[in-house]
């Protein structure tokens, strides 16, 4: 971080984004000699002939017209012989990449660890990115984060060597640009223990975001179970312009399709107006895709993504995928279960928030709703970067504003935070002077890693409470979500608008028609944005940030300390006991929204990501209690009185007393993280009953043992008080698309009867009776 600018400060030249030429003729990818490893040795042509002949195989019962989703779906297939009926049919994948973050890889290792296996059978990498805190900016804060995670990277380190999985350092950067820079591939199928998984769409991928128990069954070389999505087809026409970017397309989605729009869908982009766009554009697209709750998003090869693998060091991956680029396509004639068409030519900018993503707002109307909804007008802080926004384009998009301002002598009027996705990011936009330039408006250049984004922000210019607003180029703005203060105002924007904005220091500002006054005076005009979508001379990977997976790591010793507050080995679950779940008390009703950030929330609780009694001990701390309108506080059945969630929990379990959650809408959005699911099931919890799940949630609840029942009358939520105990009905005939019955006992005496949905199949209905999709693993292993 200390490494000095080489070179002056590079034309940034015209909006590489909308043109729709190749931009081969003036970029020249950069051979380094440091450059030691070849992160796509498994793309063969070998792997691209499997994708194919299993895609030759399912045509023959099922000759119609495939999506681009499908064709990749399919072609991973471990049986391709079988119909699949999209939104019915459970799939059974063989993905080519497992990835994993260091914050949820912990317990997905712990896990693989109590399984007994020697080695992971799918190429598996781990990224440091979520434990390091931002403060003081990249060097001081990365070395703070070296020395309080020590246990913790060391744990992470000595299992990737001994499980034979590729491990990036802290300071390498955030996991989906490093899956983006070196490991994916057009056609290619991935799962991640992260719900911005969906970033590697953006190179013809399918990426998709999935607890750590799914995670360990790949690296068992069991295959992935995933029920077949349907598809929404988004055409895109025309190209973009002016301050318009890849990011207000997906702004403009989600205020269409809203946080749960996308739920049980892949999201497949189309068009001529995709050639309009960069390989890193279309990534962001599919990066906050997760925000409509898609399973993933996706975008077809083209010559762009051939110019991003070039620029990567991965002109062979371009070569095989322009030799199969019919199966790296959707066919002309493909069907969509939803559609949706977008002018770029006509789209504006967008500024989405606040506390929800999908609440989107055009620039030119964003003014007029500021003042209407009393939001705070003056920008406190405007942040770029992050996993959604930090490629070079956007960097150099951002930068080309910036100057516009230190060419006046002026600088950001509100805090202005700078985060790179990466080391090779970093250290390319550090040597083109882009840096300098934002050191020049007075940024706070971060470490490469998550920090504010995830919550791992320690911020000193506010006190929790104060009413403020914030404005990021990053991908999600719950309540609370970055800084912990539940009456901050987050709004989620492109880089260019949060620079634009940071320099006016005001949320009211339109770059578009609005003037900022110099330190002279005088009032200024921005001008759009213009920059590079790949760096001219090349990028330069930094410093060297990887430990390679060893070949035999059967030698290597993993230790976890039985005193540590980190780390701690995990013990089976009970499986069931072949009963009805009976007269169990309501531990919470939750009101309204509840994302895993409200279930296990995230911040200064990450530092328990690898112990899960103490984790547990956030249990739906800010889930809002229905019965009384607060977070954290809720009904101990047995004693009358009232106490924390897991302080309740707790009290339960001491007395062998298992216990339900009641919730509502959309239960579980957001994170990936199992512990929402780990957490409950670790306190006694035995049921989650709602109106509806996000899906890796419900996912998650399954895989941990946990029934995860859905309202058949959305309307019985209403028929449930805190004060209840209820008791589930028919496990004896559990199957797959059986109701089950619920037994309300009221505190009077009464009873009512509803009825609840499930989503399980007969193998998932085995994870239950067994205790947890890990128990039985485990089990089967054992008979071998």
């Amino acid at each position: 971080y200390q490494r000095r600018v080489r070179g002056k400060m590079l034309s940034l030249g015209h909006r590489s984004c909308s043109v729709a030429t190749s931009t081969t003729a003036r970029f020249q990818p950069r051979k380094f000699s440091t450059l030691k490893y070849n992160f796509s040795e498994n793309v063969t042509n070998e792997l691209y002939q499997k994708i194919e002949q299993r895609l030759t195989t399912y045509r023959k019962h099922s000759p119609g017209p495939l999506t681009l989703a499908e064709k990749i779906l399919y072609g991973h297939l471990e049986d391709p012989t079988a119909p699949v009926k999209r939104g019915t049919t459970y799939l059974k994948l063989r993905p080519d990449h497992v990835a994993m973050q260091d914050a949820t890889a912990q317990m997905a290792i712990l896990q693989f660890i109590s399984s007994g296996l020697k080695k992971t059978a799918v190429p598996t990498t781990v990224h440091c990115d979520h434990l390091i805190e931002a403060h003081s900016g990249g060097k001081q804060d990365l070395d703070t984060a070296k020395e309080l995670n020590k246990e913790v990277y060391d744990f992470l380190a000595s299992s990737s060597l001994k499980y034979g999985i590729g491990f990036w350092k802290p300071g390498s950067g955030i996991i989906h640009q490093i899956i983006l820079e070196n490991y994916a591939f057009p056609g290619g199928l991935i799962i991640g223990t992260d719900s911005h998984t969906p970033n590697a769409g953006g190179l013809g991928m399918v990426a998709i975001g999935v607890g750590g128990a799914d995670a360990v069954d790949v690296m068992a070389n069991i295959p992935w179970e995933l029920k077949a999505p349907k598809v929404i087809g988004v055409k895109l026409t025309g190209s973009l312009k002016g301050w318009s970017s890849p990011k207000d397309v997906i702004l403009k989605v989600a205020g269409l399709l809203t946080v749960k729009g996308g739920t049980g869908y892949i999201v497949e982009y189309y068009g001529p107006g995709v050639d309009s766009m960069s390989c890193t554009g279309m990534a962001t697209i599919c990066n906050m895709g997760a925000e409509i709750g898609a399973t993933t998003s996706v975008f077809p090869y083209n010559h762009r993504m051939a110019d991003y693998l070039k620029a990567t060091n991965r002109e062979r991956v371009a070569n095989l995928a322009n030799n199969y680029k019919h199966i790296l396509t959707p066919d002309a004639d493909a069907k969509y279960d939803q559609h949706i068409e977008i002018n770029l030519s006509e789209l504006e900018p967008h500024i989405n928030g606040p506390f929800t993503p999908d609440a989107a707002t055009p620039l030119s109307k964003f003014k007029e709703a500021v003042h209407k909804n009393g939001w705070p007008v003056e920008l406190k802080v405007g942040l770029i970067g992050s996993c959604t926004n930090s490629s070079y384009e956007d960097m150099s998009r951002s930068v080309s504003v910036a100057k516009q301002a230190v060419d006046v002598g002026a600088k950001a009027n509100a805090a202005f935070v700078v985060t790179p996705g990466s080391e090779q990011i970093r250290a390319t936009i550090d040597r083109d002077g882009h840096i300098g330039v934002f050191n020049q408006i007075g940024a706070t250049v971060l470490a490469n890693a998550c920090g504010p984004c995830i919550g791992q922000w320690k911020r000193d210019d506010i006190k929790k409470g104060d009413k403020n607003s914030i404005i990021t180029s990053y991908n999600r703005n719950f309540t609370g979500r970055n800084d912990g203060n539940p009456s901050t105002h987050a709004f989620v924007a492109s880089p260019e608008i949060v620079t634009a904005l940071a320099l006016a220091g005001r949320l009211d500002f339109n770059p578009e028609t609005d003037t900022i006054k110099a330190p002279n005076g005088k009032e200024y005009k921005l001008k759009p944005p213009s920059g590079d979508e790949l760096p001219p001379r090349g990028f330069d990977p930094g410093v060297d940030t990887f430990q390679p997976p060893l070949a035999n790591g059967g030698n290597v010793e993993v230790k976890v300390d039985p005193k540590s507050s980190r780390l701690q080995l995990l013990a089976p679950f009970k499986q069931w006991n072949g009963s009805d779940l009976t007269n169990l008390p309501v531990l919470i009703k939750v009101k309204g929204k509840c994302t895993t950030d409200h279930i296990s929330a995230a911040g200064p609780w990450l530092k328990y990501r690898g112990h899960l009694d103490n984790i547990s001990n956030n249990l739906l701390i800010a889930a809002v209690n229905a019965e009384n309108g607060k977070a954290n506080s809720v009904l101990n059945h047995f004693t009358g009185q009232y106490g924390t969630v897991p302080g309740v929990a707790r009290e339960y379990k001491k007395d062998g007393i298992s216990w339900v959650v009641v919730g509502d809408e959309n239960y579980g959005e957001g994170s990936s993280r199992e512990h929402a699911a780990l957490e409950p099931r670790f306190l006694g919890g035995v049921a989650v009953i709602v109106r509806s799940f996000a899906r890796i949630h419900e996912t998650n609840l399954k895989k941990q043992g946990i029934l995860a029942l859905t309202f058949a009358n959305p309307a019985d939520y209403e028929k449930i008080s805190g004060e209840d105990k209820l008791s589930i009905l028919g496990l004896n005939e559990f199957t797959p698309g059986k109701p089950l019955k619920v037994k309300i006992h009221k505190k009077d005496g009464k009873t009512d009867i509803i009825e609840v949905n499930h989503t399980y199949n007969e193998g998932q209905i085995e994870w239950f009776k067994a205790g947890s999709a890990l128990n039985l693993m485990a089990k089967q292993l054992n008979k071998h």
